[in-house]
C-alpha cells in the first residue's frame, strides 16, 4: 500500500515537472517564432517583451526627438547645427536586430529571476558628411589659426582706450573641438560647451610678453574710472575712452612712471577734456533746433538762455576725483544754469514768440495754456524784436517803461533780454497781423492785458522764451 502511494506521488511529481518544462519550452518557442523580445526585456525605458523590432523602433524614435546641436564657445557665442541643415536621419533597426539575435529565447527564465538588466541602445545616425563639414567650417569659431611661434602679446590703443592683444592664452584646440562637435552630433547630444569640454589651452610666455601683460594690468587699473557726469537726464561716463588720453607721455610717446612705478597723469590733458565737455554741453547762445507750433523745425540762434559750465571749478574737481579713484555720479558746477540741464535745455515748459505770425504761446509741462496774437518790434524802423532763446529773468507789476522818446506805464512786466520783455499795451486795440511792420513796438512783445495777466500768474522766473521769425 505504502509502495503504491509513493509510486503515485512520483508519477504526479513527474507530470508536474513535465508540464513546467513544456510550458517553459512553449514560451521559448513562442518568443522565437513571434520574432519578438523575450520576457522581461527593457530597452531605453521601454518594455519590449513580445514586441518585434519594428514596433520597438517606432517607440524608441517616439521618445528620441532631436532638434539639433547648440555649440557654445569660450566667449559665450553660440552656433547651431540643425537636423535639416545636413539631412540628418536615425533609427534603432540595426541595434535592435543585433540585440535580438544575441538573446537566447530559452533563457527567458533569467529575466524572471532578475538576471537581466535594462539595455541602453544608441541609434544609427546618418547625415551628409560634406555638408556637415562645410557648415562647421563656416563658424567664426574657427578663424585662420596662427602657428604658436607667431602668436603675439601686445598693447594697442583703440576708440575704447588701451587694450591687450593676447594670442597665447585661451587658444582653441581646433582638432579636439572638431572631434567633440562631431561626436556630440552623432550621439544626438543637444548642447556642447567647448570651455567645459577642455578645448582651450595656454601657450608659454616670453619674458617680454610677461612684461607687457604686467604693464597692461597697470593700464587697465588706470583706465578703470568710475566718474559719471550727469547733465539733466543725460549721463556722460568718464570711461577708458576718455581717461586713456590723460596719460603723461615722453617725447617718444612712451608712458611716464613715478618713483613708485605708477603711471603719471598729464594735468593739461585733463583740463583740455573739461574744455571739450563744456564746449559740448554749454548752451548759452548756441543754435537750437526747435519744433514751432506752426509745424516747422526751425533753427533758433543766439540769446541769453542756457547752461554755462564753471570750467575752472570742474578742472579742479575732475583732476582730484580722478586721482582719488572716486566712483560717483557728479553734476557739474555752473556759472549759469538753465531751467533744465543737458543738450535739450528748453524742456516742455516755455514761452514761444512767433514773430512772423505775430503769435505768442505758453506751454506748461507740454500743455498749451496760452495762445494769443501780439505786436512785436517795428521792423520798418529797424526796431525788430531780436531772435534768440532767452528767459524770463524778472516779474514786476505796475512798472513805467522808459526810453529816449517814451514813458509807458504797464501793469505787467516780464523782461526776457535786457530791455526787451513781454508786457500789456493799453494804447493798443488790435494785435497780430502785420501791425509790427509799420506800427510795432520799440522791441518788446506787446500783449493783450487779459493774456499777459494769465501769463504773469503762470510763468516762473527762469522760464525759457524762444523768439524767432
Amino acid at each position: 500500500m505504502r509502495r503504491n502511494v509513493l509510486k503515485g506521488l512520483g508519477i504526479g511529481f513527474f507530470l508536474i515537472l513535465l508540464s513546467l518544462v513544456a510550458m517553459y519550452l512553449g514560451l521559448a518557442h513562442y518568443y522565437m517564432n513571434m520574432g519578438g523580445f523575450s520576457y522581461g526585456t527593457w530597452i531605453n525605458g521601454i518594455y519590449c517583451t513580445g514586441k518585434n523590432v519594428n514596433e520597438v523602433n517606432e517607440e524608441l524614435l517616439g521618445q528620441c526627438a532631436y532638434s539639433g546641436l547648440t555649440i557654445t564657445d569660450g566667449d559665450g557665442k553660440s552656433y547651431a547645427i540643425l537636423p535639416g541643415d545636413v539631412a540628418l536621419s536615425y533609427d534603432f533597426d540595426q541595434e535592435l536586430w543585433d540585440y535580438l539575435e544575441r538573446q537566447n529565447p530559452y533563457l527567458w527564465i533569467e529575466n524572471l529571476t532578475g538576471g537581466a538588466k535594462e539595455k541602453t541602445l544608441m541609434p544609427t545616425v546618418r547625415y551628409d558628411q560634406e555638408e556637415f563639414e562645410r557648415l562647421v567650417d563656416s563658424f567664426s569659431l574657427f578663424p585662420e589659426q596662427k602657428p604658436k611661434e607667431q602668436r603675439r602679446v601686445e598693447i594697442r590703443k583703440g576708440d575704447e582706450g588701451y587694450f591687450l592683444v593676447n594670442e597665447r592664452t585661451h587658444v582653441l584646440n581646433e582638432e579636439k573641438a572638431r572631434a567633440l562637435i562631431q561626436e556630440a552630433f552623432e550621439s544626438l547630444t543637444p548642447e556642447l560647451d567647448l570651455e567645459e569640454a577642455g578645448c582651450y589651452e595656454d601657450f608659454p610666455l616670453t619674458e617680454k610678453m610677461e612684461g607687457d601683460i604686467a604693464l597692461w594690468e597697470k593700464l587697465a587699473d588706470y583706465q578703470d574710472c568710475g566718474i559719471i557726469y550727469r547733465f539733466g537726464e543725460e549721463l556722460y561716463p568718464v570711461d577708458a575712452s576718455v581717461v586713456c588720453d590723460f596719460l603723461l607721455l615722453d617725447e617718444e610717446g612712451n608712458f611716464v612712471f613715478d618713483e613708485n612705478g605708477n603711471l603719471c597723469t598729464d594735468e593739461e590733458k585733463v583740463y583740455a577734456f573739461v574744455d571739450r565737455l563744456a564746449g559740448e554741453y554749454d548752451t548759452v547762445g548756441t543754435a537750437r533746433q526747435f519744433h514751432a507750433t506752426r509745424g516747422e523745425i526751425i533753427t533758433v540762434e543766439g540769446g541769453i538762455y542756457g547752461n554755462q559750465i564753471d570750467r575752472e571749478a570742474e578742472k579742479e574737481y575732475l583732476l582730484e576725483a580722478f586721482l582719488d579713484k572716486r566712483r560717483e555720479e557728479h553734476e557739474p558746477a555752473y556759472t549759469q544754469m538753465a531751467a533744465k540741464q543737458g543738450k535739450d535745455d528748453i524742456g516742455d515748459t516755455y514761452i514761444e514768440v512767433d514773430m512772423t505770425n505775430q503769435m505768442m504761446y505758453f506751454y506748461q509741462k507740454g500743455e498749451l495754456k496760452i495762445e494769443t496774437p501780439v505786436v512785436t518790434g517795428n521792423t520798418g524802423l529797424r526796431r525788430g524784436t531780436p531772435q534768440g532763446t532767452n528767459y524770463v529773468y524778472s516779474k514786476e507789476r505796475n512798472r513805467v517803461l522808459r526810453g529816449p522818446d517814451y514813458a509807458s506805464p504797464v501793469k505787467y512786466w516780464l523782461p526776457v533780454k535786457g530791455g526787451v520783455g513781454i508786457h500789456d499795451a493799453s494804447w493798443r486795440s488790435k494785435y497780430g497781423g502785420e501791425i509790427y511792420k509799420t506800427n510795432g513796438s520799440h522791441g518788446c512783445i506787446n500783449t493783450p492785458l487779459e493774456e499777459v495777466s494769465k501769463l504773469f500768474d503762470l510763468v516762473e522766473v527762469g522760464t525759457p522764451c524762444v523768439m524767432f521769425y
